[in-house]
């Protein structure tokens, strides 16, 4: 990795490619890529130095990229098999590596935090990174997303100690072997690469045995594997007790084997959010972080964007956007809302991510979203899938059991919001429903 002079992304826009790519930018690599469309994320980065273009062509590619000597070539499991540029470094002798495996080569020799589940990764690995940088401990984060307090998704203090998001997607997270690890949770999810829940579970349990050998694993309570147990208001190695709220922010105290923390402070609403603070300042704390530091460090927490994102915050209205795309997300979500909202009337704009994901999960789907005041339904954004006979948003509109749904187009999003009579307004989806946000916001301000 030392000696190599260029690294070529194939799919350098997606958020866990684009760290990697802001990593080696800091480190004096050359770096260039393709992706399918341009955004804000390849924006910065051609901001920063790398080239990037949008055709899937080897003319694009400039020359000093194309010796097999010099460039390690980094892709996506999300591109497809019949990529040009991919195939054309694959018969031509070049390294061709996963994301995943250049994040294990990069963290194989540090000091590795790895934050693991279904859901939550990403808010608990940039709570983590935020309370190590504040603590001044010599690492850096790999984020799922743009944090708040950094707009960015690569936080750097120095390189003795790596803190990553674990993906199980297409089983990423075996090319890790982590100091100290967490499981946030465990929802079946991901069926088109598991099949079975079952098979899920099991990818997690050969994550668990790549912990080092005197490493620690702390995990949610009552998951079905065996370490330090974690939790919010229950019995547990490690808990959150005398939770209370004060001026939109939660207060509580936290519970050790060896000692107590009190009056803590979280900014972010929802329980989920609550959790994933508690295991972010455990493991810095059982890193060696002092608690003190890691309080004072914990309230200057701002969030990650597109995290129950605050985007309009007035008495007359409130739109909050959130990546949520799986039905325990969305219940999560729900449940913040009603915590910080309990009386006001809420609308959500849901965007389904993927076929597969539907088809798997459409009656949980239904039951999530039917607990909202009243439900705008987008089409499905496809990603890397093919359509699938029968599964679409029509489908999962008729098994939402709530008079108030509709399904709409996102040209008509703003419209019929103008039109709702509720107060909390509500986006969410992993597709490019966030790139609709900016939009909403500037003509729902101008409405208002």
């Amino acid at each position: 990795m030392k000696t190599l002079e260029n690294i070529y992304f194939i799919g350098i826009g997606g958020i866990g490619m684009s760290a990697l790519a802001r990593y080696f930018i800091a480190d004096g690599k050359h770096v260039a890529g393709y992706d399918k469309t341009p955004s804000n994320v390849t924006d910065d980065l051609q901001g920063l130095g790398a080239n990037i273009h949008f055709d899937d062509s080897v003319d694009c590619i400039k020359e000093n990229y194309l010796d097999a000597t010099k460039t390690l070539v980094v892709y996506t499991p999300a591109i497809p098999n019949e990529h040009r540029e991919l195939n054309y470094f694959k018969t031509n002798g070049f390294r061709v590596l996963k994301r995943s495996e250049v994040l294990g080569l990069i963290t194989k020799n540090t000091t590795c935090l790895a934050v693991s589940g279904t859901h939550g990764k990403t808010t608990t690995t940039s709570i983590l990174g935020h309370l190590l940088k504040v603590c001044d401990v010599n690492m850096t984060a790999f984020l799922g997303g743009v944090s708040e307090n950094y707009n960015s998704n690569l936080i750097q203090n120095g390189a003795e100690v790596s803190v990553v998001e674990a993906d199980e997607f297409d089983r990423s997270f075996l090319t890790l072997s982590p100091d100290y690890a967490c499981i946030t949770s465990m929802d079946a999810d991901h069926l088109d690469i598991y099949g079975e829940k079952s098979a899920l579970e099991e990818s997690f349990r050969d994550f668990i045995n790549n912990i080092t050998p005197n490493g620690k694993l702390f995990v949610k309570k009552g998951l079905p594997v065996k370490g330090w147990t974690y939790a919010v208001e229950e019995d547990a190695d490690y808990k959150a007790v005398n939770v209370r709220i004060a001026e939109g922010t939660y207060v509580f105290d936290v519970v050790t084997p060896t000692q107590e923390i009190k009056d803590v402070t979280f900014g972010l609403p929802g329980r989920h959010n609550l959790s994933n603070a508690l295991i972010a300042l455990v493991m810095a704390l059982e890193f060696g972080c002092d608690a003190f530091n890691l309080v004072k460090a914990l309230a200057s927490y701002k969030g990650v964007k597109r995290r129950f994102t605050y985007e309009i915050k007035t008495k007359k209205m409130v739109f909050i956007d959130d990546y949520a795309h799986h039905p325990e997300e969305i219940n999560a979500v729900y449940q913040a809302v009603k915590e910080m909202y309990p009386e006001d009337k809420c609308v959500v704009v849901f965007q389904p991510h993927l076929f597969s994901r539907t088809r798997d999960f459409v009656d949980e789907f239904a039951k999530s979203l039917a607990q909202f005041d009243e439900v705008l339904l987008l089409d499905i954004y496809p990603a890397r899938e093919l359509p699938i006979k029968g599964v679409d948003a029509q489908w999962l509109l008729g098994k939402i059991e709530n008079p108030n749904k509709k399904l709409i187009l996102k040209s008509e999003i703003v419209s019929e919001l103008k039109n709702s009579a509720s107060k909390i307004i509500l986006t969410l989806g992993a597709g490019d429903i966030g790139m609709e946000v900016n939009r909403i916001k500037k003509e729902l301000s101008i409405a208002n």
